[in-house]
């Protein structure tokens, strides 16, 4: 049986590393601590020109239900075809896991460093969150899904103009096994550039 998110060692961890399925997660989730030191070893991450070009939003307790409001209420407005069934699916989304958070990307144009380094320093920030979450033993996983994509979902969230959401952190405890994915063959993706 293959062992999911061996923490004996970084590179043991990072062979190993498997999300959990935030459709399968229950509590707890992280402890207020848990949560501080993951957002710390977060930001250590590449950020050219020290722009810090990311946030966070947290949803946890009442307030993903409430915010699960805002999300039926745009489902159905964008949808009003849709049947109650699928959107009680779309007001739980946030309540698939004790503690949700956004990355949101505050990427802006800067005379020096280019959009798409900052939106790579989001998505780098992303994964710290995993391989944080994943060595406190937390289950996770990085989602996207409709919301980060609706200008007025983002509104509701808080997100300026210039704002987009790198994606949601889904924090809980895995309520089912793991179970791994294929993977790709890595030298098989190798190309050795050579003089012509």
């Amino acid at each position: 049986m293959q062992q999911f998110n061996d923490t004996s060692s970084i590179l043991a961890l990072l062979a190993s590393r498997k999300s959990a399925s935030a459709k399968a997660m229950g509590a707890p989730g992280p402890t207020t601590e848990q949560l501080a030191e993951i957002l710390r070893l977060a930001v250590r991450v590449p950020d050219h020109g020290k722009l810090s070009p990311w946030r966070f939003i947290l949803w946890e307790g009442a307030a993903r239900a409430a915010f699960g409001d805002v999300m039926k209420a745009r489902w159905q407005a964008l949808h009003p075809d849709h049947a109650e069934q699928t959107l009680g699916v779309v007001h739980g989304l946030f309540l698939r896991a004790p503690t949700v958070l956004g990355v949101v990307s505050t990427a802006q144009e800067h005379p020096k460093i280019p959009l798409w380094e900052q939106q790579l320093s989001a998505a780098a920030v992303c994964m710290n969150i995993l391989y944080a979450a994943t060595a406190m033993g937390l289950g996770c996983q990085w989602n996207t899904d409709w919301v980060t994509y609706d200008a007025e979902i983002g509104a509701a969230m808080g997100l300026a103009p210039h704002e987009k959401l790198a994606g949601l952190i889904y924090l809980g405890t895995p309520t089912a096994p793991l179970e791994d994915r294929p993977r790709p063959d890595a030298a098989a993706l190798l190309t050795r550039w050579q003089p012509s």
